[in-house]
């Protein structure tokens, strides 16, 4: 009998690059241990994505290879002045909450939540 694949959400809302600096090691780690991870960029994380790709982030290059990032919530890109560029980043636009990413979106597909 095979076992389940163990998902989990992170929900990282810090804008605080060396914050995030721990939401992506453990998003590789957990992957790396076959766990079916998405990261989910909320509040101040979103300005997260440009100023990752503008320093040439590696480990950010590697959840983007690894396409670990799900989503970047609509109405904080908004609100922190990133839309258009997390827009047009190719990663997927999130606002089924009044605007912001759901976390029953992803409980109600088996995710555990984690917020960082």
């Amino acid at each position: 009998m095979q076992k389940k694949m163990e998902k989990i959400a992170l929900f990282a809302f810090r804008g605080d690059p060396i914050c995030f600096i721990h939401v992506m090691l453990n998003a590789l780690d957990m992957h790396k241990a076959h766990k079916d991870v998405k990261i989910i960029l909320e509040g101040e994380a979103v300005k997260l994505i440009k100023a990752m790709r503008e320093s040439e982030n590696k480990l950010f290059a590697q959840l983007e290879a690894q396409q670990l990032i799900d989503c970047v919530c609509k109405a904080c890109s908004a609100k922190m002045g990133v839309l258009e560029y997390n827009s047009k980043s190719g990663i997927r636009l999130a606002d089924e909450m009044s605007g912001h990413p759901a976390m029953t979106t992803y409980l109600k597909q088996g995710y555990s939540i984690i917020s960082i």
